[in-house]
């Protein structure tokens, strides 16, 4: 009888270790699910701004800023989601070190659109 108690306690055991990893999984893909899609709607919005009329004869500087200040609520959760999945998959490395790569990665996308700005404007008369 005690050898079944012992069985059952183990099985039980084992049965929440691989549940409790599975939703770490699930989190981590969730997370992951997140993040892309934060990224890909801020991206969808720098688009958007990319192709505005008003950026006819803008100088590389100022649509840089205005690419900056552009899509606060997009740029923020992907920020945020990015930040949310590296936490998830990465848990032993500072939040600050997850804080920085989340600002590069926003930071590149912006350079990235201001480059393509620069690479397809028509050229000064």
């Amino acid at each position: 009888m005690r050898m079944l108690m012992m069985g059952a306690a183990l099985v039980v055991m084992t049965t929440a270790a691989m549940t409790s990893s599975g939703m770490a999984d699930d989190d981590a893909k969730g997370a992951q699910k997140l993040a892309q899609q934060g990224r890909d709607d801020y991206w969808h919005c720098l688009a958007r701004e990319y192709s505005r009329d008003s950026n006819q004869g803008m100088t590389e500087q100022d649509f840089g800023r205005s690419v900056a200040g552009a899509c606060p609520s997009e740029r923020q959760y992907y920020r945020v989601a990015l930040l949310d999945y590296l936490t998830t998959q990465y848990p032993g490395i500072d939040a600050g070190a997850h804080l920085a790569t989340a600002n590069r990665a926003v930071e590149s996308a912006q350079k990235d659109i201001v480059t393509a700005f620069v690479k397809h404007r028509p050229p000064a008369k």
